[in-house]
């Protein structure tokens, strides 16, 4: 099975089919649970037990980043990565990658039509037959690890049924998806921590007290070493943003140039990124491979300058157009680090205008706190085709409720960026745009953008 060749897969595709009809076999009322999983598992053969090493990754905010870093810096080194990870931002096609490529149009229409097949009629929801069908890949391509990135939680995720990975990794947790996993930070952690296995390594983020004593307590139960962040390892960022130097097990500390992604959280990223591969045993990724992943590392959305296309011609010449796909309450704290960051350089400050949308899942007046306190004006839009949006005058409202004084409303962000420009005038000091608030709505400005 060959990957897909480049980045971009086309506009329509006969997959978009098939996915359609896998949406309808969605059930009424989800409950979290591996039952439908495994038997979709079982009618394909145990395509699980064919997979490459994996290293399998959970957590609240970073996930993505993390992999984008691990991926590049084993690539660098000279491994064969698949990857899965989740959403896609524009075409599903993004989920899967096959030694690097996006996997091709022909694979993934087969793929899914060979686990509709198996499934049947039965009620799966999207994420589970998905899955299946992204191990059929997986298992049939040979690769050197696999880095396989949960969707929802972790215990009952339909990724969690590798039994021995060769590492696991929890990002920073928060409070999202309270709906499925508990309305308290130790009840989400505690599922995020089912994806430990019995002495398996396990690399953690820093974490909230709360958040890292029920991990510890699952770890505790299992036998699942743990190596945590900012007690087993440490990272120090540069004052000017030059880089940072990281402390591993070994106590020595080195220093490393700042990550190609941009935003004072990818520091973070990095730093975690090394700490896994320190704890990754049977890999050889020495420094070269380490600076290389960390210059050559790409995830679009997160912090993301839009330098052209329809919707950066919007702007007058000059201003600056960023899209970060940040949703939840830590999401917005980050995104206030960065707006900090950038007001802390005399020659990065300028006026902030925030065009923001949310799906109704979600707590956006958590999520636009920070963004209330510095931006000088938000305005709100609907995400266009997403029946779980929100209304731009119902996030507008949500703005004010933040504390926002000066909001507005848009038809589509293309206008929301045309009020931006004109609500500075003719005469006005070049500004910067940051489009936010849902990875649905970082989808359809890539989409609209090109």
């Amino acid at each position: 099975m060959a990957g897909g060749q480049g980045e971009t897969a086309p506009a329509a595709q006969a997959s978009d089919v098939v996915l359609e009809r896998l949406l309808r076999l969605h059930p009424k009322i989800i409950d979290l649970s591996l039952d439908r999983v495994w038997r979709l598992l079982e009618r394909l053969g145990r395509p699980d037990q064919a997979l490459p090493p994996v290293i399998h990754v959970a957590g609240t905010n970073g996930k993505g980043s993390l992999i984008a870093f691990l991926r590049a810096m084993l690539e660098a080194a000279g491994y064969r990565v698949h990857v899965y990870t989740s959403p896609h931002l524009v075409r599903f096609h993004e989920r899967i990658r096959l030694n690097g490529d996006l996997i091709a149009e022909a694979d993934l229409l087969n793929l899914l039509e060979e686990a509709e097949r198996a499934n049947g009629s039965e009620p799966i929801t999207f994420f589970e037959v998905t899955t299946c069908a992204a191990f059929l890949a997986f298992a049939r391509q040979p690769a050197d690890v696999l880095l396989l990135e949960t969707g929802l939680g972790g215990r009952l995720d339909a990724t969690n049924v590798i039994p021995k990975p060769v590492l696991t990794a929890i990002t920073p947790v928060s409070m999202d998806h309270m709906q499925y996993l508990g309305d308290s930070l130790a009840a989400i952690a505690r599922e995020k921590a089912g994806i430990l296995k019995p002495g398996v390594p396990a690399v953690v983020a820093a974490q909230q007290a709360e958040a890292l004593s029920a991990i510890e307590s699952r770890a505790r139960e299992i036998g699942a070493p743990l190596r945590v962040g900012g007690r087993d390892w440490t990272f120090s960022v540069e004052a000017a943003g030059e880089g940072f130097t990281f402390q591993g097990g070994d106590g020595v500390p080195s220093r490393y140039p700042a990550p190609r992604l941009l935003g004072p959280y990818q520091n973070d990223n990095a730093a975690m990124a090394l700490a896994c591969v320190e704890a990754l045993k049977g890999f050889r990724i020495d420094d070269t491979a380490i600076k290389t992943g960390m210059a050559r590392a790409v995830w679009p959305g997160r912090m993301q300058r839009l330098t052209r296309g329809p919707l950066a011609e919007c702007l007058p010449n000059g201003w600056e157009l960023w899209l970060d796909g940040g949703h939840n309450a830590a999401a917005g704290a980050a995104l206030g680090n960065a707006i900090d960051a950038w007001n802390a350089d005399k020659s990065e400050r300028r006026p902030l205008h925030v065009v923001f949308g949310m799906i109704n899942s979600k707590v956006p007046v958590d999520f636009l706190r920070p963004l209330a306190a510095r931006a000088d004006s938000l305005t709100a839009v609907a995400i266009p085709g997403e029946p779980a949006s929100h209304s731009a005058a119902e996030s507008a409202g949500f703005a004010r409720a933040a504390g926002a004084t000066k909001v507005g409303e848009a038809a589509s962000v293309a206008e929301a960026l045309t009020n931006a420009a004109n609500l500075a005038g003719a005469n006005g000091a070049p500004a910067r745009v940051l489009i936010c608030g849902s990875l649905y709505l970082a989808g359809k400005v890539l989409a609209d953008n090109g």
